[in-house]
């Protein structure tokens, strides 16, 4: 990777690394390490020999898990611990951070073998989402947990607030209405499909929630999923609402 390739990647990131190296191995793939080490041999004899980016894979992953905790908590303080997890585990699978390393454009950049790019591994969604946690430890191990704090922010954290334009705050309300009903005795809610609307390509979809035989509200979304979520916030509003006017 060039120089300007690296500050073109550097700009994205919102980070210049006093260690460039750093970031060179994190985008190295294991399948790439016998060939650039070959190269090594021939070229610049007694070169320290090139690393994959598992270890830093591994800090990654630790660096994330701490972040999106602090980032959780701060954000989220009246959340139980239950949502807290769920949600957390929703900002760090391999989908998010999939999504993450294609906005940065980090399979661009990664080094691969020869057989790796032949089966198409910069696009592949393990090799991505683990080139996103290397980097994350490149950043923490070359400036310090809050420059890692702040290429978390720019690049995942605030936008996992909005996936398929349901937010983080209202993704778990099927759990949170589970556990309003649960602490109070009262038997799980049922989800009812009640209608479908609309072309395939744009079909809506309505969901009723029951309570004891009840139907407390219903929910419209281009998903069952969002439906779901958005009438099972209703249901709680609608019964936190009852419940304070005693």
């Amino acid at each position: 990777m060039s120089r300007s390739e690296d500050e073109q990647l550097e700009e994205r990131l919102g980070h210049k690394f006093a260690a460039p190296q750093l970031l060179e191995r994190a985008l190295t793939h294991s399948s790439a390490v016998p060939e650039l080490r070959a190269g090594q041999a021939e070229q610049t004899p007694g070169e320290m020999p090139a690393q994959d980016n598992e270890q830093m894979e591994f800090l990654g992953d630790a660096v994330l898990e701490l972040l999106a905790s602090e980032y959780l908590l701060k954000s989220f303080p009246e959340w139980s611990e239950g949502q807290l997890s769920k949600s957390r585990a929703r900002i760090v699978n391999a989908r998010s951070l999939e999504i993450a390393a294609r906005r940065l454009g980090l399979g661009e950049h990664l080094r691969v073998g020869r057989g790796e790019e032949k089966t198409g591994g910069r696009d592949k969604q393990t090799l991505l989402a683990d080139a996103f946690e290397a980097v994350l430890a490149a950043v923490y191990l070359d400036a310090g947990l809050d420059a890692a704090r702040e290429v978390l922010r720019r690049t995942l954290f605030e936008h996992a607030l909005e996936e398929r334009g349901e937010s983080i705050s209202e993704s778990d309300r099927k759990s949170a209405l589970q556990e309003f009903l649960q602490g109070r005795g009262q038997p799980p809610a049922e989800y009812k499909l009640a209608g479908e609307s609309g072309p395939d390509h744009q079909k809506m979809f309505r969901i009723e929630v029951w309570v004891n035989g009840e139907c407390l509200a219903s929910g419209l979304g281009s998903t069952k999923k969002e439906a779901e979520q958005k009438a099972a916030r209703s249901a709680l509003e609608r019964l936190e609402l009852t419940e304070a006017k005693g």
